[in-house]
This record gives structure tokens, C-alpha cells and sequence, in this order.
């Protein structure tokens, strides 16, 4: 991917509510995408962040019915991430950093694969505990964010408008350009 290709994808890359065409997501495609998020840096190489793809029709009807976002309820696939805090050698936890860049990089892998999801973070906060009992996840690993993952039916995301570069962004000090 040239580096105009990355922005690209990073410009075009906005958070997706609608309907997925019922068309399966190919475990290649899952599997890339879960290594782009271990691939993300991490705090003190910790790797604090885990991720189970789902693609199971029976796990997607259950997931489905513990977390019914609608956007959830027609995407072939997703992927749950989960964190774990552990501290570094001078005891500082970066677990939310971990996954924070895990789920950017997870993000932008399925733009650029051609899909499109959501990241669903503090709606997940509810149902977390049963979500992770249904994957049999062990207890020490916490659920933050799920991501639903297809091809959406009215193409792809159209984000909000961004305020100009002026107003978040400046050269040599706050306020100056």
C-alpha cells in the first residue's frame, strides 16, 4: 500500500450504522484483520490486547440477541476485543492505550479490505460479562469493544464533517499557524 493509499484510508474511514449484505466474511480476511490490531504498538510490549473473531452463525445469533445495536443484528462477522491490566516494569498500566491503537489499526485494516464496521465501546459495557461467558473467555480478560464487520448495503460510511485543521491542529504553540 503506497502512503497515499494509507490516507486514503485513514480520510475515507467513518463509523458505519447501516445494514451488511449477507455475504460471509472470509477467515483470511478476519485473520488480517486480527493481526493488524497485533501488530499495534503496545505499551512496553505488554500485548495486553486479545480478539476473537466470530463468523459462527449460532454465535452470531446469540451475540445478536445479548447486544441487539441494529447494525449488529445483519453483520456476517465480528470481532470482540478484549484487555487485560498488567503492568510494566515501572508499574504503569497502558492496557486502554493497547487497545485503543489495536482497534485503530483493526479499524482501518477493514476499510481497507473493503468492508466496514463500528466501534462499539460503552454500549458493550453492559453485557460484557455475559458476552465473554458465551466465548468462554477466562476471567482475568475484560470485554471493551465490539466491532461488527461486512459489506455495508448503502455503501460506504459517510462521516460527520470534521472541524478544520485551524481549530485542532497548530505549529509552534497552541493557536498558531
Amino acid at each position: 500500500m503506497t502512503s497515499n493509499q494509507t490516507l486514503d484510508t485513514i480520510f475515507s474511514r467513518s463509523s458505519y450504522r447501516g445494514d451488511y449484505k449477507p455475504i460471509p466474511v472470509p477467515r483470511g480476511d478476519l485473520t488480517a484483520i486480527m493481526k493488524a490490531g497485533m501488530a499495534a504498538p503496545s505499551g512496553c510490549n505488554r500485548q495486553t490486547a486479545s480478539f476473537i473473531a466470530v463468523d459462527d452463525e449460532t454465535l452470531i445469533s446469540q451475540i445478536r440477541a445479548i447486544f441487539p445495536k441494529p447494525s449488529c443484528q445483519t453483520a456476517p462477522a465480528m470481532i470482540l476485543v478484549f484487555t487485560q491490566e498488567i503492568a510494566s516494569i515501572d508499574g504503569h498500566i497502558y492496557n486502554v492505550q493497547d487497545y485503543g491503537a489495536a482497534v485503530q489499526n483493526m479499524l482501518l485494516a477493514i476499510k481497507s479490505l473493503g468492508y466496514e464496521t463500528c466501534w462499539y465501546e460503552g454500549n458493550v459495557r453492559p453485557c460484557a460479562e455475559e458476552l465473554a461467558a458465551l466465548l468462554h473467555v477466562p476471567e482475568e480478560l475484560r470485554l471493551v469493544c465490539l466491532l461488527p464487520v461486512g459489506i455495508p448495503t448503502d455503501g460506504p460510511a459517510k462521516g460527520p464533517v470534521k472541524k478544520p485543521f485551524e481549530e485542532r491542529a497548530w505549529f509552534n504553540g497552541f493557536g498558531k499557524n
